[in-house]
């Protein structure tokens, strides 16, 4: 097969790859599918920590606390996997950005499993029977879907290379901030009961959790940009930055 009649798998528009080169190639697209299988188990993970919260249940909550390691886990693998793949043979630039993007998605992976665990640990604070407000769980179960949603969509973004779709991350994180925003004005409306206030501060903890998991969504979107483009930008800040090469 001649070089031109070949492409890529990464970038389509290269003539094909030597034997070595494309075993290089093909040994980092499975570690891609590694690190994004990783937004999978953040997603469990969410699943499970928003069950906990919505049912108040503690033992749930303890069992997204010590699947912790299958998120630490998957990042030592993916991470060792591209410092074995390094050394091996040096990447190209276009090769270069992946790689430089898989790292910062791992470790936005890492972040968003240690949020599930910083709402699970939240959950026992309160009892079995915490004072519920209505109006503040009914807002936080919303984030949570939001927060899922942007999860599974930064995957399917980066997986097809759709800068589009990973800029739309930003409409869907407005809205998980202006519901922590209104978390918060609930929580301090409350009134004078201790147990409810108690609660109330725990549940901006978690609201606090919540938009941190959607921020880390959004720069994993940001990464997807720059694999494409080889420009990194913060979308939120787009307006404002201009793109810097790397």
């Amino acid at each position: 097969m001649s070089p031109e009649s070949s492409a890529d798998p990464i970038y389509p528009h290269r003539a094909e790859p030597t034997a070595g080169r494309a075993h290089f190639q093909q040994q980092l697209l499975e570690l891609e599918d590694r690190a994004l299988g990783g937004l999978d188990i953040v997603v469990e993970q969410l699943d499970r920590t928003m069950e906990a919260l919505e049912h108040q249940d503690v033992e749930l909550a303890e069992m997204v606390i010590a699947d912790d390691d299958r998120v630490d886990g998957r990042y030592l693998e993916v991470h060792q996997g591209i410092l074995s793949l390094l050394a091996l043979q040096a990447p190209v630039a276009g090769d270069l950005r992946l790689v430089a993007a898989l790292l910062h998605v791992m470790k936005n992976i890492e972040r968003m499993g240690d949020q599930c665990v910083n709402i699970a640990k939240v959950i026992p604070l309160s009892g079995y029977e915490p004072p519920v407000r209505a109006e503040i769980q009914e807002r936080l179960l919303k984030m949570g879907a939001c927060a899922r949603s942007e999860v599974t969509q930064s995957k399917a973004a980066f997986r097809s290379r759709d800068v589009a779709l990973a800029e739309d991350l930003v409409r869907q994180d407005r809205e998980i901030n202006r519901l922590n925003r209104e978390i918060f004005r609930l929580a301090l409306e409350l009134g004078e009961d201790a147990d409810t206030r108690e609660w109330a501060m725990h549940m901006i903890l978690v609201a606090r959790a919540l938009e941190r998991v959607g921020d880390n969504a959004v720069d994993v979107g940001e990464q997807v940009a720059f694999v494409v483009t080889g420009l990194f930008r913060e979308f939120s800040d787009s307006s404002h930055r201009a793109p810097r090469s790397i």
